[in-house]
């Protein structure tokens, strides 16, 4: 008799404890999910604890949660994953800390962005100031494409092949694994592919994808680029630039574009001030001719020209004809394995709980082109909240906070476990006598 009341007090107990460990920080409800890793597009709601992803189902209790936010009507999404940015700023004149890069917190939460890779603004020399000034500490998760060249994407200095040195620039990209997540090459104009060879060989010894900006020396071809060189997984950015260096030839889409998507060459936008034309991209989507990846070429010169920001490019794409669930597979679990980061850009249990909710606006937009022109759409996604390893980073409209005049004069913010913007002070013990 004994020995079963005891069961059934240690029976109670596991049920308590079960409960306490089901409980959830945060959770958002009816929201449309798209996570293309786990092939859900439907209503269901997300659940977060402990800054993962704890659950994603179609009706969690909204009692199991610390939290909860009515997301209906809107889009959850994993948070957005945009691998071209140059985020280095600093006293000098390029992208490599330099005026031409931003500090990406200021421009990547409100755009849903919560990971980043900079694109070779940085080389081996300098690699370690810009993680201890911008990586170590932006809010935004900032990995990078490590510049062949030893002084990164510093002007002239991208020419000198001289200091395009294998062994310590693969020694910087293995030390710093999982932060340093490709190498770069871009802006080269000599007739040689020495830059190239040599990213390819830090690209082999790290087993980590280059990317390369093509250059300007006309006399190589993407195809010898993409045949001779490059491994599937590497990575032609600019993929929709305006022909000159041979995406487009004699108006329909270089075939050896096809023959390198089948080797499993990536093919990533990166906008940019100038590196996007509506004529390529129309002819592309004519012919069958899509990226992997939509990302922003995000610096001081395309940030307020016709790039904006990564949304207006997803929504450029959406105006070009591409579904949405199509260009969210671009733009979150695509770049993420094409920079071998596969925690990130899905809603999976267990994933970091980086979130986007996005609300798609209906109406008359425009999107403009770097060389002119305008596409009409009807559709433009807007962020309405963003959250990163759990914590709202960003919330638009305050969906999650309380109206004013309903709070104590001297309550403030919301608490620790889901609130990343101004989260409430723990208040000193009471004294007792």
């Amino acid at each position: 008799m004994l020995r079963r009341a005891g069961m059934g007090l240690l029976a109670l107990a596991l049920a308590a404890r079960g409960d306490a460990q089901t409980g959830y920080d945060f959770l958002l409800e009816g929201g449309h999910v798209i996570d293309p890793r786990n092939g859900i597009s439907a209503v269901r709601d997300v659940a977060i604890k402990d800054g993962k992803i704890a659950a994603v189902a179609p009706d969690i209790p909204a009692s199991e949660a610390l939290k909860r936010v009515d997301a209906s009507g809107l889009y959850v999404t994993p948070g957005l994953v945009d691998i071209h940015v140059h985020a280095y700023p600093g006293e000098g004149t390029t992208y490599s800390r330099g005026f031409r890069s931003v500090y990406p917190d200021g421009f990547t939460v409100r755009s849903c962005v919560t990971t980043v890779a900079d694109a070779g603004s940085s080389g081996w020399r300098n690699f370690d100031d810009f993680k201890s000034r911008i990586i170590d500490q932006s809010k935004t998760r900032v990995v990078a494409f490590l510049n062949i060249v030893g002084a990164g994407m510093a002007g002239d200095a991208e020419q000198n092949v001289a200091d395009m040195e294998v062994e310590p620039t693969a020694d910087t990209a293995m030390k710093h694994k999982g932060v340093i997540v490709g190498i770069k090459s871009a802006h080269f104009s000599g007739p040689d592919w020495t830059p190239y060879e040599r990213a390819e060989e830090v690209g082999r010894l790290a087993d980590i994808p280059v990317m390369v900006d093509f250059g300007s020396a006309r006399v190589r071809t993407i195809a010898e680029l993409f045949t001779k060189h490059f491994r599937p997984g590497d990575i032609y950015t600019h993929a929709y630039a305006g022909g000159g260096r041979g995406e487009i030839i004699d108006g329909k889409v270089n075939p050896a574009i096809f023959v390198a998507q089948k080797k499993g060459i990536i093919f990533d936008i990166g906008h940019g001030g100038s590196s996007f034309t509506f004529r390529t991209a129309a002819q592309a989507f004519k012919e069958g001719y899509y990226p992997d990846s939509l990302s922003t070429d995000l610096h001081i010169g395309s940030m307020n020209a016709a790039m904006k920001d990564m949304l207006n490019v997803m929504s450029k794409f959406l105006a070009l004809g591409m579904s949405l669930d199509d260009v969210i597979v671009r733009s979150t679990w695509n770049p993420a394995r094409e920079i071998k980061l596969e925690q990130l850009g899905n809603l999976a249990v267990g994933s970091p709980a980086d979130v986007a909710v996005l609300r798609l606006e209906k109406g008359t937009f425009g999107f403009v082109g770097p060389r002119g022109g305008r596409l009409d759409g009807t559709e433009r996604l807007g962020c309405e909240m963003t959250l990163r390893d759990g914590k709202v980073v960003y919330d638009l409209n305050g969906m999650t906070r309380e109206r004013w005049d309903t709070m104590a004069p001297d309550e403030r913010g919301g608490d620790p476990r889901w609130d990343g913007i101004s989260p409430a002070r723990p208040r000193p013990p009471t004294s007792s006598r």
